[in-house]
């Protein structure tokens, strides 16, 4: 969005400094032309503003390769090695879908908990299974991607890689975690966007509805209710969290394709039922 003019040249840099991997790379102006783009790198200007990923999806459709690695703007791979590593680990194991470094704030290197994919973030340099992702930076099998039919666009922002974990997950795939490969990303807070509460909601009820067996779904919304009224004190966060999740119930989550039950096993048994 050409929002960040001093990290946007240092994401390019590190990903063009890359080794041992072949790039084709898009940058997606989302409701802008994109400025600052080194020569030889695809832009793509949307007329407006279509959400985080419904611009990926865009993105990847301009370029080629086995895999597709998503990068946001404001990221550093500190490592040349960084997308050959990935790309190793998923090249190796053939029911491994996606890949996620470790992502750490490159003044503090704290690793927040959100970032780190799975339920038990108390060890962020832990490696192993995982069955949801960090969106912003993730390597993903470009067939993978695409039988599971991308991010859901309709989210703006907000859960979208849970979504396409679990449609992965139900496609027979995995994901692993892999924190030995690091990452930079600012340690912002995500409550700064104005619409945090709202969408959150919104799409976690979408996330259910399109996601999940019907038996699973009011277990998993009760679940997120449970966890709003403890984390959360302040009115006007709960008054717009109570709207986003009227929205979510009034409908827009696009088709359903409930995941298998034997994909709510296999969730279970990696770590993370599908009602949390």
């Amino acid at each position: 969005m050409n929002d960040r003019p001093d990290e946007f040249p240092k994401a390019m840099d590190s990903l063009l400094a890359q080794q041992g991997v072949d790039l084709d790379v898009v940058v997606v102006g989302n409701g802008c032309t994109p400025a600052q783009v080194p020569a030889g790198v695809k832009t793509i200007a949307l007329a407006e503003n279509v959400g985080i990923p419904e611009g990926r999806n865009i993105g990847a459709k301009e370029v080629e390769g086995e895999l597709l690695f998503f990068f946001d703007n404001d990221a550093v791979l500190p490592h040349p090695d960084a997308l050959a590593r990935l790309a190793a680990a998923l090249l190796r194991e053939p029911a491994l879908a996606y890949a996620q470094p470790r992502i750490a704030d490159p003044d503090t290197g704290i690793t927040v908990r959100r970032w780190v994919p799975r339920l038990r973030a108390g060890d962020p340099a832990r490696p192993g299974i995982v069955t949801v992702m960090a969106e912003g930076v993730v390597m993903i099998r470009r067939s993978a991607f695409d039988a599971a039919g991308g991010w859901p666009g309709d989210f703006f922002l907000f859960h979208e890689g849970i979504d396409l974990a679990w449609r992965l997950w139900d496609q027979g795939g995995i994901g692993r975690y892999l924190p030995d490969i690091i990452v930079h990303h600012p340690a912002t807070n995500p409550a700064r966007h104005d619409r945090f509460y709202r969408l959150n909601a919104r799409n976690r009820v979408w996330l259910a509805r399109r996601n999940l067996p019907a038996p699973l779904i009011p277990l998993n919304l009760g679940a997120f209710i449970l966890l709003t009224l403890w984390r959360f004190r302040d009115r006007a966060a709960l008054r717009a969290t109570a709207a986003g999740f009227r929205e979510g119930l009034s409908g827009g989550h696009g088709l359903r394709a409930p995941m298998s039950w034997r994909t709510v096993v296999r969730l279970t048994r990696a770590g993370r039922p599908p009602i949390v």
